[in-house]
């Protein structure tokens, strides 16, 4: 019996034994897989380049060969879009001209709404087509209204990226079937999506899902499959040739915090929304924004001397804000920077003074103050008159 007692013992103390081992092992390997502190476990994509990234900041989250040079497919139409609602918000063209198909734009293959030559369609509607249908035959009869040849559109996208100081973009055409040198980074990408989120019409464009073309006779869905599949998920653009891949440029917002992101040369169907999607689960995951003002907010009011006005609004040029990991969003402090007094003529949008926003007593962030409205510079006579009015 007691020979028996012994040999039970030992197989208990082997099982504890194994048991323990097993656990160590398996807790290395949790650890392994795990964020240590505020250092997060490796993320991987299989997108050949990407980036993600916070747009207000310019703080890049994360990023894999950002500036690696890559057919883009239809993201390209970013580019288009970006450019022909800057003609619109600038006055140039109005949503509601019409526009004319040209066979150039009928002869174009792919994705398109099968526009005829002569046909007549509202630039609001082509532009739909665009964002949504990702049409090339669209794309060219913009391109065409706008600049008046499709090279001389593309010569506008050209030299917009260079604007924006994009060194690894080059266009060739306005819709981005496979041609030589037609390329972008994931990097340029982003900064194009970032600057066409400026515009609400941009924004307006890209976040709808579907829109009838010719009375209902065709409908356009939205390729851009995370505005169903992502919370948040507002803005983007998809793109996919043999050459190219899988491709896709999006961005989302939750909590104040928005995130762009770029998947380039993803292998297989769905592959752009699932590392799209993988990224920005990362990013939402780890950082927060500290909102401190939005873009446009007035700061204060600066004293313009020899002006038909006495003062001039000081505006944020553009939204203020820092992100940062989740954890450390306490201890902000803003400051306002104005000189007292300024002299006429005083241009909108002239840069007059600085938001500054610090912790701990040391700067993070710095955003220009910028002028409200023009004030032109008073005649002698007004002058005279202002001096004669303050005295009585």
């Amino acid at each position: 019996m007691l020979c028996k007692r012994k040999v039970v013992g030992v197989l208990v103390f082997f099982a504890i034994v194994i048991c323990s081992a097993g656990r160590a092992a398996w807790a290395a390997q949790e650890a392994a897989r795990s964020p240590k502190g505020n250092v997060p476990a490796a993320l991987e994509t299989t997108a050949e380049s990407a980036i993600l990234l916070e747009p207000a900041t310019g703080k890049i989250i994360y990023e894999k060969e950002p500036h690696k040079r890559l057919p883009m497919a239809s993201v390209t139409k970013l580019m288009t879009l970006l450019l022909a609602v800057e003609a619109v918000d600038e006055g140039k063209f109005k949503l509601t001209d019409r526009v004319v198909a040209s066979e150039n734009a009928w002869e174009m293959g792919g994705s398109q709404i099968y526009l005829e030559p002569g046909e007549e369609m509202s630039l609001w509607d082509l532009l739909l087509a665009i964002g949504l249908q990702s049409a090339n035959d669209a794309s060219v009869a913009v391109a065409e209204h706008i600049a008046g040849s499709e090279e001389a559109f593309v010569q506008a996208m050209n030299e917009k990226a260079r604007s924006l100081g994009l060194n690894n973009t080059n266009f060739v055409n306005c819709h981005g079937l496979t041609a030589d040198n037609h390329y972008t980074s994931a990097h340029d990408m982003a900064m194009i999506l970032k600057e066409g989120l400026k515009s609400p019409l941009f924004r307006k464009i890209s976040a709808m899902k579907e829109y009838e073309l010719r009375g209902g006779a065709f409908k356009l869905w939205n390729t851009n499959k995370l505005l169903w599949w992502y919370d948040g998920a507002d803005a983007g653009k998809t793109g996919w040739t043999e050459a190219a891949k899988y491709c896709l440029a999006s961005s989302a917002e939750r909590d104040g915090l928005r995130l762009i992101c770029v998947v380039l040369g993803t292998p297989e169907p769905q592959s752009h929304f699932r590392e799209s999607t993988k990224l920005f689960d990362y990013g939402f995951a780890r950082y927060k924004a500290v909102n401190l003002a939005p873009a446009g907010e007035v700061a204060g009011t600066v004293r313009v001397g020899k002006g038909k006005a006495g003062s001039v609004k000081a505006l944020t040029a553009e939204k203020v804000a820092v992100v940062v990991p989740k954890g450390e969003d306490k201890g902000f402090e803003s400051r306002v920077e104005l000189p007292g007094y300024i002299e006429a003529p005083v241009q909108k949008g002239q840069e007059i003074g600085s938001y500054v926003v610090t912790k701990k007593g040391e700067e993070v962030l710095r955003v220009k103050l910028v002028a409200g409205e023009d004030v032109p510079k008073a005649s002698a006579i007004e002058q005279i008159r202002k001096v004669i009015d303050s005295v009585y």
